[in-house]
């Protein structure tokens, strides 16, 4: 049985919430891809401010294995998103200021 899932630390809140492909004359929306605003620091503290992973699960206030899980998962939401022209909408997790 899994524990108590921990609030995450956050910096800031995210300043756009949600990006998507642009209309291409379509008359359907496209699909979204969820990313949980954790998911969303985790990628900015790693891939945009170049953090160490342990550095970064310090500052989240997670372990290093958490973080590397949050990492994983959301680069993969980024991917399907890019790859299947899904907007990708910023919401939701279990995370404090």
């Amino acid at each position: 049985m899994p524990g108590r899932r921990r609030c995450r630390r956050v910096g800031n809140p995210p300043s756009f919430t949600s990006f998507g492909p642009a209309a291409a004359g379509s008359a359907t929306e496209p699909e979204e891809a969820i990313l949980s605003v954790d998911e969303f620091e985790a990628v900015r503290l790693k891939d945009l401010e170049g953090l160490d992973q342990n550095e970064c699960a310090a500052m989240m206030e997670i372990s290093q294995p958490t973080f590397h899980r949050l990492v994983v998962c959301a680069r993969r939401k980024i991917a399907d998103a890019l790859t299947h022209g899904k907007t990708i909408k910023i919401e939701g997790g279990n995370y404090r200021f």
